[in-house]
């Protein structure tokens, strides 16, 4: 009987930990919104593009953001946090600004220059 009883304390101990791990480590993947704050990824064009058209289509993705906008107007992301939006480009060099915050008023900026020609 006492071999037993060492057994099944052992695997009751053994589970409390493997769940108690997975709480932690659940927590630390869900806290990592709260941690590191808005992100914005502009995927196209380049910083430093240079175009032929002046009807450019800016698009990207965002992470742990409430609401972005380009050049102080506000545009939409969808689910998975990507973005696409087309904007007029005066002739020669054009500085575009994209800024996000999130629910806890947290704010970056990402400047992109582009080039139309």
């Amino acid at each position: 009987m006492t071999d037993r009883y060492k057994t099944r304390k052992w695997i009751k101990i053994t589970i409390i930990t493997v769940f108690f791990l997975f709480i932690v480590s659940y927590a630390f993947y869900e806290i990592q919104k709260i941690l590191y704050g808005p992100k914005i990824e502009i995927l196209n064009p380049k910083n430093g593009a240079l175009v032929s058209e002046s009807l450019v289509e800016i698009s990207g993705k965002t992470e742990n953001i409430k609401e972005i906008s380009l050049n102080n107007r506000k545009i939409f992301i969808n689910e998975q946090g990507d973005f696409s939006e087309k904007v007029l480009l005066s002739y020669g060099y054009n500085i575009l600004t994209l800024k996000a915050n999130d629910k806890f008023n947290r704010n970056t900026e990402k400047t992109l220059e582009i080039i139309y020609k």
